[in-house]
């Protein structure tokens, strides 16, 4: 049976290029259509300054929107200011249009430190919530989803307020195009996912990248409104987006809205143009934006020469002087530690707990901290696959929907990326957010957004992402390659995440407290054999585990073992077993690590030994040990020894999957290093 959603129409007409331009002010002031005039032409002159100073070598690279101005600017003023735009490379008619002063704009993309990341990025690869303005990454289409998230974010406080993402056609062959439109269409956000279509991903024409007739017909696919118009046409952007945005705003929903345009230079200005046929440039060239609207004001009356050489008289100056100051700004002199310092935003200090509290096992724990953390922050939003009634595979969640509401407790699509993206999307929104992996094996779903987007916001332009990933973890339960992967080690390559995985009730509690405090991405692995086999006094109420900090699990000056996760359960239990006076240090935090800790225990033992159930070959046990070799040489009486599981995958049968962790592996090696 179909729906009213499902029944949607798209509206579209045919792409026909060499069709003129045809306007229609309708309600419009006269105002109203010189202020879009005045609008389009600002982009227009500061790109032809850019070619100038490319051609004289003055700049290193430019990636032109000449001919799709239209598109920007009428987005840009269509919207209400405080309505973020996501933008891509060719929109700068937004940038201007929301009164981005130009000298920082123009030292953005020379890579000055007066532009927006202090010249770690360049180009429109930075964002700006005081405009609120978000640019692009180079894989394009994760931006998709986080619209999606601020969207989600306006329809939570009933703001009345919508996004807008631009993409390309070429983006839209991404997954995330797929996942971000599902989710949106799913939840009802209110965003528009606006295709610029300007007939070619670099020099893929749309032949090669869809089959369908219009990319707008995929919007029946996603049971939400589609609409295809001229992009060159200015009053129709500007009135077409305005109109969905008003009926938005008192009916969230999402609309896929393709704006038909061409792209008259190259991917960049590098690229050139010569795989593009000549007639077709010749047919668009004769459906400008700029001249074809600026034709039509002079006739109507609206716009006379003088105010044309005024209004550009006047822009041309206003660009050169922020192109003076582009070029007298020196070069931005490197600063180890404030490079360091901006991976992260500045943490809270930890709260101690306040009682002794009860036994409680590990699993109980973390659903009594997630409890805990949704009291104390009614902006938190929890989002995963199956955890709203059924409470999850774990039922860690199992009651939260009853206590907090749907809102706030959501079960999601099989999309892991688009959640990720909604979930910085919801923190560039105000909100906290976690995101469960069902298993941690999943994340590879989700990864681009992990790694790209939050991992290096708040380095680049200073945001920070406000996330904490969940991750069932690790095996011992019999379940195969795909559901007991130890992944930990890919994250802790990556700066501006953070990455704990506790081993104790009482440590999975405050930690992941502590990761909802911390305005960081976190990712927090829970092992998921520790679940209901691991018990242990528990506070009750809130209270933190500093991230970064160590636990010294037991002292002794025989050898050390270095360990987390499941990994102290057995470095206790080898010890015990072999009558080892081990020190034993759970690391608790893998990202920051606890070089002081490890530092005591080398110390105290001059044998160490690093202990992970994560595979050896690029486990973080390689890492320990080339900081302790490289810091710590003098006080070591034997090499740096290393206990870790096969490099294979893991295997599904228990014999084979007991063969495969390190544990009996690991008592010869203790062997010899106490022996050395």
């Amino acid at each position: 049976m179909s729906t009213s959603r499902t029944r949607r129409k798209t509206s579209h007409r045919p792409n026909k290029s060499g069709e003129p331009l045809s306007f229609s002010k309708g309600n419009l002031s006269q105002a109203t259509l010189l202020h879009l005039y005045e609008q389009l032409v600002k982009p227009r002159l500061i790109e032809e300054k850019m070619l100038n100073l490319l051609r004289q070598g003055r700049i290193s690279k430019w990636f032109s929107g000449i001919g799709q101005e239209a598109i920007s600017v009428g987005a840009a003023c269509a919207l209400l200011p405080d309505e973020t735009i996501f933008t891509m490379h060719r929109n700068l008619g937004v940038f201007t249009a929301r009164d981005m002063p130009l000298d920082r704009l123009f030292c953005q993309w020379q890579g000055k430190r007066l532009g927006y990341t202090k010249g770690r990025d360049r180009s429109f690869h930075f964002g700006a919530m005081e405009h609120h303005i978000v640019g692009m990454i180079s894989h394009l289409g994760p931006q998709l989803s986080l619209a999606a998230g601020v969207a989600m974010a306006h329809k939570l406080k009933k703001e009345g307020r919508i996004s807008l993402a631009f993409t390309g056609e070429g983006a839209t062959s991404q997954g995330e195009f797929h996942e971000a439109l599902n989710v949106a269409s799913v939840w009802k956000l209110p965003v528009i996912f606006l295709i610029e279509n300007n007939g070619y991903g670099l020099s893929t024409r749309p032949s090669e990248q869809y089959a369908c007739e219009s990319l707008v017909d995929r919007a029946v696919g996603y049971g939400m409104r589609g609409v295809s118009i001229d992009g060159n046409n200015m009053i129709e952007v500007y009135s077409t987006i305005r109109q969905l945005a008003e009926e938005m705003r008192n009916n969230p929903e999402p609309v896929l809205l393709e704006c038909r345009t061409f792209r008259m230079r190259g991917h960049e200005e590098a690229s050139g143009t010569k795989y593009v046929p000549k007639e077709l440039m010749d047919e668009w060239a004769k459906k400008d934006p700029i001249e074809n609207y600026e034709k039509w004001l002079l006739e109507e009356g609206v716009l006379n020469e003088g105010h044309i050489k005024s209004l550009k008289d006047g822009y041309r100056k206003e660009i050169q002087a922020a192109v003076d100051v582009m070029f007298a700004e020196p070069e931005p002199v490197p600063d180890r530690e404030e490079e360091l310092a901006d991976v992260y935003k500045e943490a809270p200090k930890s709260v101690a707990a306040s009682n002794v509290g009860k036994e409680a096992r590990f699993i109980d724990a973390l659903s009594d901290g997630l409890h805990e953390a949704m009291q104390r922050h009614p902006n938190l939003i929890l989002m995963g696959q199956d955890i709203a009634d059924y409470g999850g595979v774990f039922k860690i969640t199992q009651g939260f929907v009853e206590t907090f509401g749907r809102d706030r407790v959501r079960n999601t699509p099989l999309c892991e990326s688009a959640i990720v993206g909604i979930g910085l999307g919801l923190s560039l929104g105000g909100f906290k957010s976690m995101v469960e992996m069902q298993f941690a094996d999943f994340v590879t779903c989700g990864f681009n957004q992990i790694v790209n987007n939050l991992a290096k916001l708040h380095w680049r332009w200073g945001q920070h992402a406000d996330v904490v990933i969940r991750m069932p973890t690790g095996g011992g339960t019999g379940a195969g390659p795909f559901h007991s992967q130890s992944n930990e080690a890919w994250f802790t390559h990556v700066p501006g995440l953070k990455v704990v995985y506790p081993s104790t009730p009482h440590d999975a509690k405050g930690l992941l407290l502590a990761s909802f405090e911390d305005p960081n991405p976190v990712m927090f692995f829970e092992h998921k054999a520790l679940y209901r086999s691991e018990s242990g006094m528990v506070p009750e109420g809130f209270y933190t585990v500093e991230i970064g900090k160590a636990r010294q699990v037991r002292r002794g000056e025989q050898v050390s073992i270095i360990t987390y996760g499941l990994g102290v359960r057995w470095a206790q239990q080898v010890a015990n077993e072999m009558g080892l006076d081990a020190d034993i240090v759970d690391l608790r935090s893998l990202v920051p690590l606890d070089y002081e800790a490890i530092t005591d225990s080398v110390k105290r033992t001059n044998r160490v030994l690093i202990l992970h159930e994560d595979t050896l070959f690029g486990g973080i046990g390689g890492e320990i040990a080339a900081w302790i070799s490289e810091h710590l040489f003098e006080f070591l009486d034997a090499p740096v020894i290393r206990a870790a599981s096969l490099d294979t995958p893991v295997p599904f049968a228990i014999p084979l999957e007991q063969h495969f962790f390190p544990v009996e592996r690991m008592k010869e090696q203790l062997r010899r290093l106490v022996g050395y």
